[in-house]
């Protein structure tokens, strides 16, 4: 359990001095409250022999008084640090999970949801939170005040004390029997958890495709479902825990049983005093409480184990695309070489006769000219154009841009030196304009506008209720495909790249836009490096070669011209085309 606990030693170790600060507040509560029912038993002891005196007993109250504000104070003392610190080391947990997030592979998140993802960052951070603080405090409270109770009733009353604390000793076994148990329920409630909120982050993603299909049914049953599981996991959890506090409550009673019956003999017997008794009484009901402390402990460290090692599992996941140990400071610039490259998503070489996504690409692209691409759906263009940013990643010694093979470069100067649109746009859930000038967010307005002109989005503007502050709502919900699409060149333009790919990006666009689009894309565009992937020749037409894929291998070369007098699949398409414009 505790060797989960080793990603919070250095957060610990951070916030020391909140833990010291609170660790001395909460000994002050334990001692004031320790302190009482010694004046209890002097008041008792004072009436039950000299009888009642308002002086006395009026002093000895004010005294409880101050010490009792002296332990409120404390008793702020200690959360306002303790609970602080954990409230922090939260924080900077989900801050390095969050970052760490962001240096994995997208493969990662092609085989991770996002709901448990989001899982991870909530109820399980919560759970850790609970195991930094408030588990800090049970444990420290539990221990000071059993070693401080057993030292007075032992030293005071010996005889007493050991009869007392009999049944004691079975709740510390229980605790540690039930520990392994809680661990393993609660992991299964965190779980829970995870696939209720998967669920519902992948239904409200795809609320429109539902009521599209009238399947509001289906998933309210799967919903359902999940939930109930979810909710038999705590029940499970929640039956153990309801059984653990009542017999620790029950044995505890037992202790309280045997001091009356043999306390009553010892004060009837006059061996102890009634303030002696009093005062007995109350520090083995005070020893209760550190007894289910060390269980609440036990319980809040089992959860915050459990989740923390969820969380760990993503801490200990490395990315699979990351920069050299020593990359190169070349500029990112000149001719795109790609040499006898075969390339498989299994990540190592297959064998003969296994098919390959691409395979034997020999390719070079000059710096300053514009590549079209064409192919079959599922041919592997798009595998193909994600290579040259390490989307995925290429064999080494097969891509290079200059001479340089671009696993050498650092990976963040590699993507920022490459405009990329793909198929799939993604607009964040802000305003038009903030989109646009996401990748420079310095530009300037006159900038932006240059941009919306160029993808000829500037003339929906009118349409738009805000203008350029207009929000898209979540992944652009409230734009249509076109519109996306069109705001996404945009955004790849204003970067300026040295090499800008596009991805099918006009297939939502009318071929009049995007004509109009093209012409303006080729003249800002011009001595600069350009990909069009499309399956419209018309598109291909503006470029200045096109290469043809087909089950992964380059089957056709050349310029627009040539590869139409030339029989074979680019002449069948251009052709089926034009029959249909």
């Amino acid at each position: 359990m505790l060797k989960e606990f080793k990603t919070l030693i250095p957060m610990v170790k951070k916030y020391k001095y909140y833990y010291l600060m609170g660790l001395l507040s909460l000994i002050l509560v334990d001692a004031g409250e320790l302190y009482i029912p010694r004046l209890m038993k002097r008041v008792i002891d004072y009436i039950s022999t000299k009888g009642f005196s308002l002086r006395f007993v009026g002093e000895t109250v004010i005294i409880i008084m101050t010490i009792a504000l002296g332990v409120a104070i404390a008793r702020f003392g200690w959360r306002f640090f303790i609970v602080g610190a954990a409230r922090r080391i939260e924080r900077d947990l989900r801050s390095k999970l969050f970052s760490h997030l962001l240096t994995l592979s997208s493969s990662f998140f092609g085989r991770t949801k996002t709901g448990d993802l989001m899982a991870r960052a909530t109820n399980d951070m919560r759970a850790v939170r609970m195991a930094t603080g408030i588990a800090v405090v049970a444990f420290i409270d539990a221990t000071f005040l059993t070693v401080a109770i057993l030292f007075i009733i032992f030293s005071e009353y010996p005889k007493l004390a050991a009869i007392s604390v009999i049944p004691l000793p079975v709740i510390t076994i229980l605790v540690l029997s039930a520990g392994k148990f809680i661990r393993r329920y609660f992991k299964a409630v965190q779980e829970g958890f995870s696939r209720l909120t998967e669920n519902v982050q992948e239904t409200l993603s795809g609320i429109r495709v539902i009521k599209s299909f009238a399947r509001e049914d289906y998933f309210q049953k799967k919903f359902f479902k999940t939930n109930e599981e979810y909710k038999n996991s705590n029940m499970r959890l929640v039956r153990l825990w309801g059984f653990f506090f009542p017999l620790i409550n029950f044995i505890s009673g037992i202790s309280i049983m045997l001091l009356f019956t043999f306390g009553g003999i010892a004060v009837i017997e006059q061996s102890i005093t009634p303030g002696d008794f009093v005062a007995l009484i109350s520090y083995l009901t005070m020893l209760t409480w550190p007894l289910m402390g060390m269980g609440f402990t036990v319980n809040i460290l089992q959860r915050g184990s459990a989740s923390l090692s969820r969380i760990n599992e993503i801490l200990n996941q490395e990315a699979e695309i990351k920069s050299t140990e020593f990359p190169k400071e070349n500029n990112i610039t000149g001719d795109i070489t790609i040499k006898n490259m075969d390339f498989s998503y299994s990540g190592s070489d297959k064998g003969a006769g296994e098919d390959k996504t691409l395979e034997s690409i020999d390719l070079i692209i000059p710096k300053g000219t514009t590549l079209g691409i064409l192919g079959r759906t599922g041919s592997g263009k798009s595998t193909f154009i994600r290579l040259l940013p390490r989307l995925i990643d290429p064999p080494s010694g097969t891509v290079f841009i200059g001479n340089t093979d671009i696993r050498e470069f650092k990976l963040s100067e590699l993507r920022s030196s490459i405009g990329f649109v793909p198929q799939d746009t993604f607009l964040f859930s802000s305003t038009i304009k903030e989109n646009i000038k996401f990748g420079k967010p310095d530009a300037e307005d006159s900038k932006i506008m240059e941009m919306a002109d160029l993808s000829t989005i500037s003339k929906d503007l009118n349409d738009f209720p805000g203008g350029w502050e207009t929000e898209v709502g979540e992944r652009g919900i409230t734009l249509s495909g076109g519109q996306k699409q069109r705001i996404a060149i945009s955004r790849a333009m204003i970067m300026d790249p040295s090499i800008l790919i596009l991805d099918d990006a006009f297939s939502s666009v009318d071929t009049a836009t995007e004509e109009k689009i093209l012409k303006g894309f080729l003249k800002v565009r011009k001595g600069k490096t350009n990909i069009l992937v499309s399956h419209r020749v018309s598109t291909l037409f503006h470029t200045d070669n096109i290469i043809v894929i087909d089950k992964g291998r380059i089957i056709q070369k050349g310029t627009h011209k040539e590869l139409y007098k030339t029989e074979g699949f680019y002449r069948e398409i251009a052709i089926l085309q034009e029959a249909e414009a």
